[in-house]
């Protein structure tokens, strides 16, 4: 079993937001149709990612995506996306729209560990479930 990279995280109420933020270094492949953009990833959490704008970027919110997210030790992380927000500043912001059991193993695995806290990575998951039941 390949080791997971530890992070520092961001807590969700900080910024709004319903989900733990954790920047971390990976490398990121979007696909769409024929094109691909590599680029670098900025922080993840259970409901999406942040990455750097890849200079020929072209996509549009509300669109989908491909998204493989590679870690330190080889951790692969593949799931279906969407575009959220588009920031210059930031970045692109996408939200998990459909991921397999393996790769959220692997990203919920991540973020247990560095949580360190099982009632808030319960609380998540719950949050997660009650985000995905209202769709």
């Amino acid at each position: 079993m390949s080791s997971l990279p530890s992070l520092n995280h961001t807590a969700p109420q900080a910024a709004g937001r319903k989900f733990h933020r954790f920047p971390i270094d990976g490398s990121v492949r979007l696909y769409s149709g024929n094109a691909m953009w590599n680029t670098r990833l900025l922080d993840l959490s259970l409901s999406g990612v942040l990455v750097e704008r890849p200079p020929d970027w072209n996509g549009a919110i509300g669109h989908r995506f491909r998204l493989d997210l590679r870690l330190e030790g080889g951790v692969l992380i593949a799931m279906g996306v969407e575009l959220a927000r588009i920031d210059d500043e930031e970045g692109l912001g996408f939200t998990c729209v459909k991921i397999d059991l393996g790769s959220f193993s692997q990203l919920k695995r991540l973020i247990e560990l560095n949580l360190g806290n099982h009632q808030t990575m319960t609380h998540e998951l719950s949050v997660l479930g009650e985000h995905d039941n209202a769709l």
